[in-house]
């Protein structure tokens, strides 16, 4: 008996049906380690499958452009702590280090520290990763803003008085996110006996997600320090921008999109993304890899691109023919611009000098912040701060590459933003 062809074809795309199902399995966002300790998988994550744009549908493409469509602004809903009244009882002394990413957390906990115990918070000096690198706080950040926003509920201090200074601290190190128990069973107990503390805030393991408290005001100090306090000065703040407004122009002469991708090469063959025994982390993925997420879930090439790495790699080659309008701080794609430089030309010597990488790392946090969609191609804090910036924003865009047949962006939406798991939605609503 003859075998009908249409059967044939039939039955063939109802076993790739099948097969389709098995393989669209919920994926997770990054696991919630940090940039210092991340849960190791033990395997190395298979690449993502490269996709020519040529075969995504119009159905496919038309999800990428509902993703651009920002949620409504978030509103505050932690209550203002109450106005402390009574003199400060001691002082809290602290540094801010590695990154403007753990520089929020350091902050966070020192307030919080601080406001449970009565005391005076000492600014803290910014300390670069290189030895000896370091700077006052008003020389990164708004100071203005910064104690502007904690009148009240903790008493901001310059400098210790002279006679504190010439004591010697006790040197406590603390958990970030802290605990309203730890600060009751271990650090109050020290402060009682010597009023002068230096804290050194450990990350050896982080979660996003909101913690269940019983202590509201702690709670409503945390939401205050985290989203409200720490902003860059106004000449640093300017120059990110500039850079957002250049990136802004290239994205009209396109399709109207700015995305911006945490990648760093650097990262990718440190500890943080490397297992005990050589494999690759959960959460970190190479440019080809991106590359290839990108086309799977359509993204067109005209979309304007920017990069967290500081400089052009050849790694970067193969995105770069793919998405032409594609930046790095030091340069871009752009050859038809008079200058194809995002960064103001008088501020690249400060910025992208190797000793001082945590201002450029600080213009990153912003630009991911702000742009229409990221896209973190490294877990950690980094990946965390910036979607707890965008959360309240209503700048939901953020895509989690994964390993997948799924060629929907929805289906890569950050859990944090689809389960509602970071804890931003604790403190706005």
């Amino acid at each position: 008996m003859a075998v009908d062809p249409r059967q044939v074809v039939a039955g063939f795309l109802t076993l790739s049906m099948f097969v389709m199902l098995g393989n669209m399995i919920k994926h997770d966002h990054f696991s919630s380690g940090t940039e210092m300790s991340m849960e190791a998988t033990g395997v190395e994550f298979n690449s993502v499958k490269v996709v020519d744009n040529a075969e995504m549908t119009d159905a496919e493409r038309v999800g990428v452009d509902h993703l651009m469509e920002a949620d409504e602004e978030l509103k505050q809903c932690w209550a203002n702590p109450r106005p402390k009244v009574q003199p400060s009882k001691g002082f809290v002394t602290f540094s801010l280090t590695i990154g403007p990413e753990y520089h929020i957390s350091q902050i966070t906990a020192a307030v919080v520290i601080a406001r449970y115990l009565g005391a005076a918070l000492v600014l803290p000096e910014v300390r670069g990763l290189e030895l000896g690198n370091k700077r006052k706080f008003e020389e990164m950040y708004d100071v203005d803003k910064f104690t502007r926003s904690l009148d009240g509920v903790v008493k901001v201090i310059h400098e210790l008085p002279d006679e504190v200074s010439a004591r010697k601290p006790a040197v406590i190190r603390v958990p970030d996110q802290v605990t309203e128990d730890f600060i009751s069973e271990t650090i109050q107990p020290i402060f009682q006996k010597n009023n002068y503390l230096r804290l050194a805030v450990v990350f050896s393991s982080i979660s996003f997600k909101p913690k269940e408290t019983n202590n509201k005001d702690l709670d409503s100090t945390a939401c205050l320090a985290m989203f409200s306090s720490l902003q860059l000065k106004p000449e640093y703040s300017e120059v990110s921008k500039q850079m957002l407004d250049r990136l802004k122009e290239s994205s009209k002469e396109s399709e109207g999109v700015v995305l911006a991708i945490d990648m760093r090469k650097d990262m990718l063959g440190k500890g943080n993304c490397k297992t005990n025994g050589g494999l690759r982390r959960k959460g970190c993925y190479y440019p080809h890899e991106v590359l290839g997420f990108l086309r799977k879930v359509g993204f067109s090439a005209n979309t304007t691109i920017y990069l967290t790495e500081t400089r052009w790699h050849k790694g970067l080659n193969a995105l770069k023919e793919a998405f032409p309008h594609t930046y790095t701080k030091a340069s871009s794609s752009l050859r038809h611009l008079i200058n194809d430089d995002i960064m103001p030309a008088e501020n690249k010597g400060e910025f992208l000098k190797s000793s001082n990488a945590d201002l450029a790392r600080a213009l990153d946090l912003e630009i991911c912040s702000q742009s229409d969609v990221f896209v973190p191609a490294i877990a950690g804090l980094f990946y965390g701060h910036v979607t707890g910036k965008r959360i309240p924003s209503g700048r939901t865009q953020i895509l989690v590459p994964a390993p997948g047949s799924s060629a929907s962006a929805r289906d890569f939406i950050s859990t944090y933003v689809s389960q509602k798991s970071h804890l931003a939605y604790k403190c706005y609503c």
